[in-house]
């Protein structure tokens, strides 16, 4: 099938035309974001190709019907910027990759951990300048902390697995429990208590309408002072505005992101020559214990190995059957 790949950068075409070599898919790469007025460029495709930051609402998905849209491919995970429900109804399939490596966003967490906690950036810093003194550089160790694990699914699940290496004790929280973690010694609380007992929270669930801002300014309040919180999920499970009150009154004692609420106009693009409009962003800069990557916690070999093959698989699924077996279908309404 002919697939409209939008704003795909070069890695990423690398792996899709290796592994588009058995498939025989006609791909069509489009070097921008997908929107109302992108459309027209894939002239015409019945499968679209996007990624996390490109959103598509009914008025868009409608065009595209209108154009012969039949397929969403999505080489990602997450599908909150897509309205599934509107593309149900209009008879549009929408597929994501829901089984990309878990190490990958896993192991970038426990990372940002460790850059944090050891303030290896600002040591690093020091010493390229000279300066050897380890005033101000002290951390603290993992081992015999108590983590808590917002989501334990199997990103969730690998992060805990990593941590109970470090000899941490580990609270879950999650509507499903994870056999698996429980295996590892979790147990499962409420978020109140995940948040007054662990020394570091890391989020690992989805963004839904009951994750939104999950982490508010009341969940903060009742953390930990001196707390490390890290968000390597999406950017609006954190209130960020309420994360910055909590930074400066000294609540946080460590901030790690990945991901940023309003990311979509930021990240997986070079800004470096231009003026930084976004003032919440630019607070969050000017922190010393705050840590923050461009949305790169997935981007490993094996991960994009991974999401190269689905998303092809996917349209030949679809391409086969008419549906495909990582179809998203929105819960029923009420």
């Amino acid at each position: 099938m002919k697939i409209a790949i939008y704003n795909a950068q070069p890695y990423e075409k690398r792996y899709f035309d290796r592994y588009n070599r058995t498939l025989g898919h006609e791909l069509l790469y489009v070097d921008t974001h997908f929107d109302t007025t992108t459309l027209a460029l894939c002239n015409p495709s019945p499968v679209i190709c996007v990624f996390v930051n490109d959103q598509i609402q009914k008025p868009l998905l409608e065009q595209m019907r209108d154009q012969g849209v039949r397929m969403i491919a999505l080489r990602c995970s997450g599908f909150n910027h897509v309205d599934i429900r509107a593309a149900n109804e209009l008879g549009i399939v929408v597929a994501n990759v829901p089984g990309y490596s878990p190490y990958a966003v896993a192991e970038h967490a426990v990372a940002l951990i460790l850059c944090l906690i050891r303030k290896v950036l600002r040591a690093h810093a020091r010493v390229h300048e000279g300066n050897f003194s380890l005033n101000g550089l002290m951390g603290f160790d993992l081992h015999g902390k108590t983590v808590g694990v917002v989501g334990t699914g199997r990103i969730g699940c690998a992060f805990a697995s990593i941590m109970r290496g470090f000899g941490c004790g580990l609270l879950g929280t999650d509507p499903v429990v994870n056999e698996k973690c429980l295996g590892l010694g979790m147990e499962y609380v409420s978020l109140e208590t995940l948040c007054r007992h662990s020394d570091i929270i890391s989020l690992h669930c989805p963004l839904l309408p009951d994750t939104h801002h999950l982490i508010d300014e009341h969940a903060l309040s009742t953390m930990k002072s001196g707390v490390c919180l890290i968000n390597t999920s999406r950017g609006a499970v954190i209130d960020t505005p309420a994360a910055i009150h909590r930074l400066k009154s000294g609540k946080i004692g460590y901030l790690g992101l990945d991901v940023y609420e309003e990311e979509e106009s930021l990240f997986f693009e070079d800004h470096s020559d231009t003026v930084l409009s976004d003032d919440v962003f630019a607070r969050l800069l000017t922190f010393n214990n705050v840590l923050i990557t461009g949305h790169q916690g997935y981007f490993t070999r094996e991960a994009i190995t991974d999401i190269a093959r689905t998303t092809l698989a996917n349209v030949a699924e679809f391409e086969e059957t008419g549906s495909c077996s990582n179809q998203l279908i929105a819960p029923p309404s009420g």
